[in-house]
């Protein structure tokens, strides 16, 4: 990577470590199904059973959140600072309002519920419909920081 593409702020959500005992009561589950067949059949049921499940959780409890050269990006989607405003820090009852009776359900919103914290970013493109950017977020206060110095 070259050094005016370094990542500014690089955050990755994860599912939270108790989901990892919910792909394993999972993947018990299904050794239970599989045990009629033999102790071989359900222990190779347990292990698959765990391991898709952990795959899953893996893969849709996590996003990646990388503020890199002039972009906020966040997932797949790549958003230009230039058209990013005011970034608004949410925590407890007013990120879940945003979340929910606030919402617009033209915003790109990345939400994760084990996150109680987010930010709001105002999108100030006339030629884009999106009205804001919700992204789920451990360290609101430093994503709103870096997002304010690249913008000069």
């Amino acid at each position: 990577m070259p050094a005016n593409t370094a990542p500014t702020y690089d955050e990755r959500l994860t599912a939270p470590r108790s989901w990892r005992l919910i792909a394993a009561l999972f993947g018990l589950a299904i050794a239970l199904i599989f045990l009629p067949f033999g102790g071989v059949a359900a222990l190779i049921a347990l292990a698959a059973g765990t391991l898709l499940a952990w795959l899953y959780v893996s893969n849709q409890g996590s996003v990646r959140i990388r503020v890199i050269a002039d972009s906020l990006v966040i997932g797949d989607a790549r958003i230009p600072l230039r058209v990013l405003g005011d970034a608004h820090v949410l925590e407890g009852d007013e990120a879940r309002a945003w979340r929910t009776y606030k919402a617009d359900l033209r915003a790109f919103m990345v939400m994760r519920s084990y996150i109680p914290t987010a930010l709001r970013i105002e999108i100030l493109d006339p030629d884009d419909p999106t009205p804001y950017v919700y992204v789920s977020t451990r360290a609101p206060e430093q994503l709103a920081r870096v997002l304010r110095e690249a913008a000069g």
